[in-house]
């Protein structure tokens, strides 16, 4: 099975962070996706609804900051 696209060269082991429900945050998803595996939550964590947005920004800003000041990282 290929690898996709979008895990390409960032991923040092093929493992997926389980996503738990009420557990999973936005900071255990950007630890893990930080250690090079894929860091996932419920979308029901993110309460009210409207806190998913924020939710997802901050974890694209987290890691494109990351990706900045550790370019050899996967």
């Amino acid at each position: 099975m290929a690898i996709p696209a979008l895990f390409k060269n960032r991923l040092r082991l093929p493992i997926i962070g389980a996503p738990m429900f009420l557990a999973s945050s936005p900071e255990l998803v950007i630890a893990q996706c930080h250690q090079g595996i894929a860091g996932c939550f419920p979308a029901l964590n993110a309460r009210p609804a409207t806190t998913l947005a924020d939710w997802i920004a901050r974890i694209k800003t987290a890691l494109a900051n990351f990706d900045e000041t550790n370019p050899s990282s996967p």
